[in-house]
């Protein structure tokens, strides 16, 4: 496993990390049994996979205390991040006077004193302008220890440029894949500034790993796809499997690509089995040659750039 600073914090993440949306959330994907889920986060451990991703709306607040309960004697292992603005209940709350008593359940059921980082789950545009006092109240969290850095999760580089300009955020999480470039416009201004980031649903929920075709049926949170969206990935698979080099899966390019990018810190696939796990966590093992990196930002600015995909 190589590894990155995680922008200006001081913390070195490992470059494939541990999206744990799926650790006990029956509620958006298939379910997974407790025990499996521990396993899997030692087995994440035990590769060198230090960087953990989760938040309290995750199987109803299951993420956060599986995690808590598979860290238990190997905190200092890990680097943690939660989320907040969607709550355990499944209801969004951005009222900032609601961050502080979320970040302490967080910090109950993760059984630790501190979060390495905690990110605005994807927030109302206003509070991205710092027109509001939540970037205020992550600071005195800071100050205070409970939290080592702070940031957003966003979708799109209009989200990111106004983060960066109107708060002090050390970290920040965007949804960026092959399918999905248009926040890469914005990844040299959060490098000038230092700030780490995070790539969220680098696997575009499951479809870049290949398996599915137009006839796919979900029943799952990626029912949200119509038929349209179905047929237009299902157009672009056989072209990019076309790239793969002998022995290298369509997961572990889609990952290679995004670490293509130096002002990446860390990419977080989500994974239900070992099997999955082992695939994503040896994409960074090699790197991809510019010239496919540059094939592949091709292939977005002509076929998706105009007309882009819903996630």
């Amino acid at each position: 496993m190589n590894y990155r600073q995680l922008g200006s914090t001081g913390i070195k993440v490992s470059e494939v990390g541990f999206g744990a949306w799926q650790l006990g959330n029956a509620r958006d994907w298939e379910g997974m049994e407790d025990n499996q889920a521990i396993r899997l986060v030692h087995e994440a451990l035990d590769q060198g996979c230090n960087f953990f991703d989760t938040a309290p709306n995750y199987g109803g607040g299951n993420s956060e205390s599986l995690l808590g309960k598979a860290l238990t004697g190997r905190r200092s292992e890990a680097v943690v991040t939660s989320k907040f603005g969607h709550h355990p209940d499944n209801t969004l709350n951005f009222d900032s006077q609601k961050i502080s008593s979320s970040v302490e359940d967080s910090l109950r059921r993760l059984k630790t004193d501190y979060l390495d980082s905690i990110l605005l789950h994807n927030p109302p545009f206003e509070i991205l302008t710092g027109s509001t006092d939540h970037f205020e109240i992550l600071e005195s969290l800071k100050q205070e220890g409970k939290i080592r850095a702070y940031g957003a999760s966003v979708d799109s580089g209009r989200e990111m440029e106004e983060l960066i300009r109107n708060s002090k955020s050390q970290v920040i999480e965007v949804m960026f894949n092959i399918f999905h470039q248009e926040p890469r416009k914005a990844f040299k201004k959060a490098a000038e500034k230092n700030i780490g980031l995070i790539v969220k649903v680098p696997l575009d929920s499951g479809w870049l790993s290949g398996k599915y075709d137009e006839n796919s049926v979900f029943t799952d949170i990626r029912s949200r796809w119509d038929r349209d969206q179905l047929t237009k990935r299902a157009e672009l698979i056989p072209v990019l499997k076309e790239m793969l080099e002998p022995g290298e899966s369509l997961v572990q390019m889609a990952l290679r690509y995004i670490l293509y990018y130096r002002e990446v810190s860390t990419v977080i696939p989500g994974n239900k089995n070992l099997e999955q796990l082992i695939e994503n966590l040896t994409a960074s093992g090699k790197r991809i040659p510019a010239e496919k990196a540059e094939k592949i930002e091709g292939i977005w600015e002509q076929k998706l750039q105009a007309d882009p995909l819903g996630w």
